[in-house]
């Protein structure tokens, strides 16, 4: 092998890894611009610190899932189930803890056990048997539906007073409280379920940049047979992003469950596509290689606020957040093609 040979992955990892800050440059931006124009243009709640905070607050469990679906867009795949196992960690908790005299710990139990267990199930039938992943995840999908409709048909309110205390556990953020009508100040807060997601970017953003597991994820992403000729074993590595991916939707689902309260069937519905247009929006290509879970973090608050600012704008029918959602998506579907393109322009310039 020559020594230009031996440069060539070189130089694709580092065009993969600037696209991959170009893309979380430009989600970080939007979201500034948007947030920054609901509070010029706006006004109100936007200029208290507190709405910030009960957007996370609101979506903590969104955020891990939108996580996990980075990690396997990255390798080139999808799992469109995580809005079901959700539902279902959430069902079977309530049913534990109000049935079974269960409690935080068992239902932390349960919830990642769900998880593996869907992530070890389709992540095998992916990686080894080379199904395809949006098929799979479908059928998971729908087995995560029916299995929480066996579990219980009716919903279920949590009144265990060891989760509720969980539940209610608010933990403040000094300096960034405001006074509300009656001149009274009010502390800002956030969430358990806050620390916990944000613990999870960090970890999750970590493993991504300076493991060898996460170079294998873009590896994977961007050329199977690169990654093959690179020594790197493509079905172990689309296994563990599969597993990995149910892990976060496991956890996605506790936290879920730690917001509301209660299980229901209708839980977590949608949150598959909110997870997958929050994904993309953060900067993760559909063909894979290229995706940040920062950038993920970043496409779930986006997504959140321009939500916000056309309910604050009067229009409370669900039809136009799914407009301006569609909206955002193209914009940010044109955004990637344009770095595709220059990637695609790049590689054929180097080969010259």
């Amino acid at each position: 092998m020559t020594a230009t040979t031996m440069k060539a992955p070189r130089l694709k990892a580092h065009r993969e890894i600037s696209d991959t800050n170009l893309l979380l440059a430009i989600t970080v931006l939007v979201f500034f611009a948007l947030y920054l124009s609901a509070v010029i243009f706006l006004g109100g709640g936007f200029t208290k610190p507190q709405n910030f905070l009960n957007i996370l607050n609101n979506n903590a469990s969104l955020i891990v899932l939108s996580c996990g679906m980075s990690i396997v867009m990255i390798t080139g795949g999808i799992d469109i189930s995580v809005g079901a196992v959700t539902s279902l960690v959430c069902m079977a908790g309530a049913v534990n803890l109000e049935r079974q005299g269960g409690s935080v710990l068992t239902v932390l139990l349960i919830g990642l056990g769900i998880g593996l267990l869907f992530g070890l199930v389709q992540g095998y039938l992916v990686a080894y048997l080379e199904i395809q992943p949006f098929i799979v995840s479908l059928a998971g999908m729908f087995f995560a539906k029916g299995m929480t409709t066996i579990v219980s048909k009716e919903p279920i309110r949590v009144t265990s007073e060891g989760f509720l205390a969980v539940k209610d556990t608010r933990i403040l953020v000094p300096g960034l409280g405001s006074n509300n009508k009656l001149g009274q100040y009010i502390p800002a807060y956030v969430e358990v379920g806050v620390v916990i997601a944000l613990l999870a970017v960090v970890l999750l953003f970590c493993l991504l940049r300076w493991t060898k597991l996460g170079r294998a994820f873009y590896a994977v992403g961007g050329n199977n047979q690169s990654a093959n000729m690179l020594g790197i074993n493509v079905r172990r590595t689309k296994f563990l992003a599969h597993i990995l991916c149910s892990l976060l939707a496991g956890l996605g689902g506790i936290l879920y469950f730690l917001h509301v309260g209660s299980g229901d069937v209708a839980n977590g519905a949608g949150d598959e596509m909110n997870a997958i247009a929050s994904s993309i929006i953060g900067g993760t290509l559909l063909t894979g290689g290229v995706g940040n879970v920062a950038g993920t973090f970043f496409g779930v608050m986006s997504l959140n606020t321009i939500k916000r600012i056309v309910s604050s704008l009067g229009f409370d029918e669900a039809w136009w957040s799914n407009i301006t959602v569609a909206a955002m998506l193209c914009l940010f579907l044109v955004i990637q093609s344009i770095v595709l393109m220059r990637k695609n322009t790049g590689g054929r310039e180097g080969g010259k």
